[in-house]
């Protein structure tokens, strides 16, 4: 490999790693205030939240829901547990750190997870609970953001050692950016869904 493909590589994986780093230190802080909240809810379950806009834009409304507490606790301090440790991963990848196969794999098996649960948490702020927590937008954009970037370094790394010819046609498609066109594509998805859903009931405040 010549020298200005080593430079470009490692730009790239800094680049993915910065993206990592900043939306999982925002999910991070998401989740610290989110369980701040929950605590305060178990306190006083009448407490009026930050957020607590009216009956619809209320981060109380979706943090009583048992969806909130699906394994017995709040979800959000899944992310105090695990965002740590993407933190951790991001600054070693940016401090060059190669990370063997089995590892990025098995982090991106985890947070696959972690992706899937937080777009059913999202549906069912749209279609159960029927409310819109934005902090809980916070960390759904963010785990997108993130799951994306891990994703992008598997395959940057090959790490489900495609053939030739295959991880080729991959390396240019990253090369090309289009992943961060699908990416852009799903926050816009999100965003207008929510707005169409629920923009009459907090653009008016913020006037």
């Amino acid at each position: 490999m010549s020298v200005d493909l080593m430079q470009e590589e490692v730009r790239s994986h800094r680049r993915t790693y910065l993206a990592m780093l900043i939306s999982s230190i925002l999910s991070l802080g998401a989740s610290l205030v989110l369980s701040i909240d929950a605590i305060t809810l178990a306190k006083n379950s009448s407490s009026k939240l930050f957020c607590d806009i009216n009956s619809v834009v209320s981060c109380g409304k979706v943090a009583s829901s048992w969806q909130s507490n699906l394994l017995g606790f709040p979800n959000s301090f899944l992310g105090l547990i695990c965002e740590p440790v993407v933190i951790t991963l991001a600054v070693a990848g940016l401090g060059r750190t190669r990370f063997p196969n089995w590892l990025l794999k098995t982090a991106l098996a985890i947070y696959f997870v972690g992706l899937s649960f937080a777009l059913w948490l999202l549906s069912q702020s749209f279609f159960v609970i029927k409310a819109f927590c934005p902090w809980c937008l916070v960390v759904t954009i963010s785990t997108v953001t993130v799951f994306s970037t891990m994703l992008r370094v598997n395959l940057l790394e090959n790490t489900f050692n495609f053939a030739r010819e295959k991880y080729a046609k991959v390396a240019e498609f990253l090369d090309k950016g289009r992943d961060y066109v699908v990416v852009t594509a799903i926050y816009s998805a999100m965003i207008l869904a929510i707005i169409i859903k629920y923009g009459k009931y907090f653009l008016p405040q913020l006037g």
